[in-house]
């Protein structure tokens, strides 16, 4: 499969089978985000893996959708941006890292024929307390990661005249 492939494969899945991830599975989705590119290759970010029946209860106050909690994973990638490089004009990388990172681990998951779906639409507070996580740390996304028991639903695309302009 190209990699243009599984981007159109890739969708986000609001329902999960009550089966487990196996660790080879997971170790490639993780191997993925390890190689993902950051700026300077600083690699300001952390990933967590959180096996939800674990912490159900936790989870259920960082996301509120039932579906949110049927995988067997939620992964969170959160940036350090004090460790992101930072552009000339004062932007910090951090929070476009942490997206790569996510980025190639759902796709990864999906060439795997595993689900994901990007939320970015959490408690940020419960998820800091859930994880312990210091002040310098920031959570960016989370997806759960598990075998997909939904269908995509049908999305629109803008056109790529609509997208794109060449100058």
């Amino acid at each position: 499969m190209s990699i243009l492939d599984v981007m159109e494969k890739r969708y986000s899945v609001r329902g999960y089978l009550d089966k487990e991830v196996e660790d080879e599975k997971l170790n490639q989705v993780l191997r993925a985000a390890q190689v993902a590119p950051t700026g300077v290759n600083a690699q300001a970010f952390k990933i967590y893996v959180i096996e939800t029946k674990k912490h159900i209860d936790e989870l259920k106050e960082v996301g509120k959708w039932d579906w949110f909690t049927e995988a067997p994973y939620i992964i969170a990638v959160v940036s350090k941006a004090s460790d992101a490089w930072t552009r000339y004009d004062g932007k910090n990388l951090g929070d476009i890292d942490a997206t790569i990172v996510m980025d190639h681990i759902i796709l990864e998951a999906t060439e795997l024929g595993l689900g994901t779906c990007y939320i970015a639409a959490f408690n940020k507070e419960a998820l800091t307390e859930m994880l312990n996580l210091s002040d310098e740390y920031e959570p960016v996304l989370l997806t759960p990661l598990g075998y997909p028991n939904a269908e995509p639903r049908g999305t629109d695309r803008k056109s790529i005249e609509e997208l794109v302009e060449f100058i």
